[in-house]
């Protein structure tokens, strides 16, 4: 069975499992689900800085990542254009709720902050936090970390920036803000250690011979990663949690994770 086939299968089951029907009054009668399907156009907000998720490759100009490639499946399901609107972690909510994009596909963690001002599809990834540092610089194990002097760098808006500055006790948290980054400052030695996930983590270290990561003694901060979109349009939120099911079933998901190194924090 393809994976279009599938897709109208669940959408079967949730129609039969739905229960009783709700009175026409008080259905929701707009959603960006119809928009989408009579424009033919989606809109994805995509972060163009975050490896193996959704990265601009410097020597081609194309974005490269596990959600460049799935949003361009859930453009296929939908026959629609996909047209790529670049946020960052700092400025998404803002876009979504401006209607900038119809969803954000690009590595989210679902944290109950966020929940508060956007909506979550169900998780696609879980991760939690790691430590690249340089193979020369004075980090070796995480011990040395949180120490006077140490200089640690985390993503403006990310979800571990907030839990990074509640941990650490004596080294110094710096939020990195686009267009810099983490890699950036620990190349040029501003700072010691930066605090990522492990899609960064792996790409880094693959990538550049001079990184290695380090691994807390216990997983710190285990987060799912989600597909976003603005509160208020259940029919839309439905449509995407299908489309989650549907590229778990069909193959799709760990394909792309797999291609991306990412399989091991696949979302069972």
């Amino acid at each position: 069975m393809g994976g279009k086939e599938i897709f109208g299968a669940l959408v079967l089951a949730a129609a039969i499992s739905a229960g009783p029907v709700v009175p026409a009054t008080a259905q929701q009668t707009q959603s960006r689900l119809f928009e989408i399907t009579k424009s033919h156009k989606l809109r994805v907000c995509q972060f163009p800085l975050y490896y193996s998720i959704s990265f601009r490759n410097p020597k081609t100009g194309e974005l490269e990542g596990i959600d460049v490639d799935l949003s361009k499946e859930l453009a296929k399901e939908l026959d629609a254009k996909l047209e790529v609107v670049e946020t960052s972690f700092g400025s998404f909510i803002a876009d979504l709720q401006a209607n900038k994009c119809d969803i954000g596909m690009f590595g989210v963690g679902a944290t109950l902050k966020r929940a508060q001002a956007v909506e979550f599809s169900k998780p696609y990834l879980v991760t939690n936090i790691y430590a690249v540092v340089r193979k020369d610089g004075p980090i070796k194990k995480w011990e040395d970390i949180d120490k006077k002097g140490i200089k640690v760098a985390v993503s403006l808006g990310s979800y571990i920036e907030p839990f990074m500055k509640g941990y650490m006790k004596n080294a110094e948290v710096i939020s990195v803000a686009p267009p810099n980054t983490r890699e950036a400052e620990l190349v040029a030695g501003r700072v010691d250690v930066d605090m990522t996930d492990f899609p960064t983590a792996i790409k880094v270290t693959d990538e550049f011979d001079w990184a290695a990561y380090v691994t807390p003694k216990e997983k710190l901060a285990v987060t799912p990663y989600a597909y976003v979109v603005a509160p208020g349009d259940q029919i839309w939120l439905n449509y995407i949690n299908l489309f989650v099911d549907t590229i778990k079933l069909d193959g799709r998901l760990v394909k792309y994770a797999n291609k991306n190194k990412l399989g091991p924090i696949v979302a069972p």
